[in-house]
């Protein structure tokens, strides 16, 4: 018996993977990126939430290849002396759990919201579409500094707890993306709305949130996939856009964002490390995730192939 890895192999989509030497490297960079940050507990050399073994001595070290082996430190040390390849492998965790929180929270509420307003129709899709064009007249990191704004005045102590950090910045970028989804299902859905396994489903007394649930979200859920995968590479590159501005993560947290922007000081004196290094490691993640959607929208979709 086949094994489900193998029966997706075996696919249309799994033969566009295999012949495909772009996904292949970008999966490949992708999963790396995930096991050392889901892993770094295991994997990275230094723990540098422990402040009990940072060295202020330790501080702005460089590469030990830079430094010619005077230095421990594979990729060097930030201003507190944590080590860079550990805070990497930290830092991403953080921001793949921010990006991709908000990307379920954006996808949850933006399909919810497509799929009444395109399988009902009238004043409920009118409606809708009116609040996301007032959305879609906001740059979404302007909403989302505002709703993190408000949730760190409400909640003063956010900024000292990793958790209650990432949760607000997951519900601020999420709060702010939800219309791409709503827009691309509302249109999927009234397409399918019209097809006859749907006014079938009508004639036999189907309730109407049964046939969205059981026979149209099925059918709609190709060009969410797509979406869903490159919105998680652009929240990512929000989240540390928002920690580089000091609103996202926590500072002792060492965030992607956080390490760039406190090696943005420390850049035009030589410590190039502490900034360039965690850059890297955001566009690697960011394009790879990007490739990967790029593909799956070239497999999902037959008329590109």
């Amino acid at each position: 018996m086949k094994t489900t890895i193998a029966r997706w192999l075996d696919s249309d989509v799994g033969h566009s993977f295999r012949t495909s030497p772009v996904a292949m490297v970008a999966a490949a960079i992708a999963l790396v990126c995930i096991f050392c940050s889901v892993f770094a507990g295991w994997v990275a050399p230094h723990d540098p939430f422990n402040l009990s073994t940072l060295e202020l001595g330790d501080a702005r070290l460089p590469p030990a290849w830079y430094a010619q082996g005077s230095s421990k430190y594979l990729l060097g040390t930030d201003d507190q002396g944590r080590d860079i390849l550990s805070a990497l492998m930290y830092g991403a965790r953080i921001s793949l759990i921010v990006g991709v929180a908000s990307v379920i929270l954006s996808m949850l509420a933006g399909v919810s919201l497509g799929l009444i307003a395109g399988f009902r129709g009238g004043w409920i899709d009118s409606a809708l579409m009116r609040v996301c064009d007032v959305m879609s007249s906001f740059p979404p990191i302007l909403v989302a500094l505002l709703i993190a704004g408000v949730g760190r005045a409400v909640f003063p102590n956010a900024s000292q707890l990793l958790a209650m950090g990432v949760l607000i910045l997951s519900i601020s970028m999420g709060q702010s993306g939800w219309v791409q989804y709503a827009r691309t299902v509302r249109g999927s859905t009234m397409v399918e709305r019209g097809k006859e396994y749907v006014q079938a489903a009508r004639v036999t007394g189907v309730a109407p949130l049964r046939i969205m649930r059981r026979h149209v979200l099925p059918n709609v859920m190709g060009p969410v996939l797509v979406l869903a995968t490159i919105q998680v590479a652009t929240a990512i590159i929000t989240e540390a856009t928002l920690s580089f501005l000091g609103v996202g993560a926590p500072p002792t947290s060492p965030s992607l964002g956080t390490l760039i922007r406190v090696g943005n000081d420390y850049l035009f004196s030589g410590e190039w490390w502490i900034t360039v290094f965690p850059g890297l490691m955001l566009v690697l993640i960011a394009l790879s995730v990007n490739l990967l959607g790029d593909w799956l929208r070239d497999a999902l979709n037959p008329r590109l192939r």
